[in-house]
């Protein structure tokens, strides 16, 4: 059924019911996400007061947790977004109520694409149908989306669209972390310069028509939900969506799905036809020659948040296991953004060094802890334009 999230008045009273039903649940780890999602029956005096049918209707009640700052986020209400989007794309949750701080979602029934394929292929069916939900997504208005940021680049203006997101990654990423992780970036080999050193190798972009994009469908962002006759696929938590070139789109998608060869190759060419049946083939121009350069940027970008992931999620003891798997996390951010930072002239990044590199850091940094000098950032701030997606401080 259609839903309209409740005005301020009236989230007043609906607040202490969510509230209480969301402490009456098990907290349930989901892959890929960042948030305390809780998920069960809302109860018919929460049913009630949001005008759902019943009080046996499944929802999700999510909860940010304290976090890192990584990736921009420049719409502070989702709802907002979700709303834009459900007026074209049925394959989206409704938000049932956002009180700012945490969210009550429809929940989707199904399985979430990473645990039915958690690696590998997904198959041409699937392909057909994220191809097919990025080419609605032009369809959606700016006129219906939340206010952009301030000084956001013009539409069309693809480089200053790529070279916003490389600022955003050097100010709000590398400088804002570097007092707590600077010396583990150094310690393996991830260049002061490095956001410089990756626009020096794009010397210019096509310039394509914006559109919004969704920024982060990966395999744990995905709902695969079974209904006669076949399945549908649903993309999940629209909090990083933001307005700008479509190819930025495809890429961060490219990159966090992890197809093979042959099915990345393909969910290209997929892309490309529904852009041009749905009526926005200009969002195709010249991508052969500039999908690289976004996808560049992902690799580039990605090694903050990867050696910073690998770094807190090792516990306060680390077995070498743990110390293992977090070294071989940060060697391979270093080793994908080898050619897009420009360090093909540097020895690659060795296990050893970069083990020892990781021990260095949290022997340091939990000493730091003990004495209270290390903090973790909250993901709300005043601005829009810096809000950002969050990595979690603890696995």
């Amino acid at each position: 059924m259609s839903h309209h999230p409740p005005h301020r008045a009236h989230q007043a009273l609906v607040r202490p019911f969510a509230e209480l039903r969301r402490l009456s649940l098990k907290s349930e780890e989901v892959a890929g996400h960042h948030n305390d999602n809780r998920i069960g029956p809302l109860g018919q005096p929460l049913a009630f007061l949001l005008g759902v049918e019943s009080g046996h209707v499944l929802a999700k009640f999510r909860k940010p947790f304290d976090a890192i700052e990584v990736v921009p986020r420049i719409w502070r209400r989702e709802s907002k977004v979700l709303s834009a989007v459900r007026s074209r794309l049925s394959e989206v949750p409704d938000c049932l109520v956002d009180f700012g701080k945490w969210s009550v979602h429809a929940y989707v029934p199904g399985q979430a694409l990473c645990d039915v394929a958690r690696q590998g292929r997904i198959g041409v069916d699937r392909l057909g149908a994220l191809a097919d939900f990025f080419a609605c997504l032009p369809d959606v208005p700016l006129s219906a989306l939340p206010k952009l940021p301030t000084n956001w680049p013009e539409n069309g203006d693809s480089l200053g669209f790529l070279r916003w997101l490389a600022r955003f990654t050097e100010e709000r990423v590398h400088q804002v972390n570097r007092l707590r992780f600077g010396n583990l970036f150094e310690a393996v080999g991830i260049p002061y310069d490095a956001m410089q050193r990756f626009l020096s190798s794009v010397p210019s972009l096509t310039e394509r028509p914006f559109s919004l994009l969704h920024t982060d469908v990966h395999r744990a962002n995905v709902v695969v939900s079974w209904v006669p006759g076949g399945e549908r696929l649903f993309v999940i938590d629209w909090e990083l969506a933001m307005y700008g070139d479509p190819l930025h789109d495809l890429a961060t998608h490219l990159v966090r799905m992890e197809y093979e060869k042959a099915e990345h190759d393909l969910m290209v060419r997929l892309w490309a036809d529904a852009m041009c049946r749905a009526g926005h083939s200009e969002a195709t121009a010249e991508m052969d020659r500039d999908l690289p350069h976004y996808l560049d940027f992902e690799y580039a970008q990605s090694v903050y948040p990867d050696v910073m992931r690998a770094a807190v999620d090792l516990p306060d003891r680390p077995t070498e296991r743990e110390f293992a798997r977090a070294t071989d996390r940060v060697c391979r951010a270093m080793s994908r953004a080898r050619e897009p930072l420009d360090l093909m002239d540097r020895p690659p990044l060795d296990r050893i060094t970069a083990g020892e590199a990781l021990r260095w850091w949290h022997k340091r940094d939990r000493a730091a802890m003990v004495g209270g000098a290390a903090t973790v950032r909250a993901t709300e701030t005043p601005d829009a334009a810096g809000q950002v997606e969050t990595l979690e401080r603890h696995g």
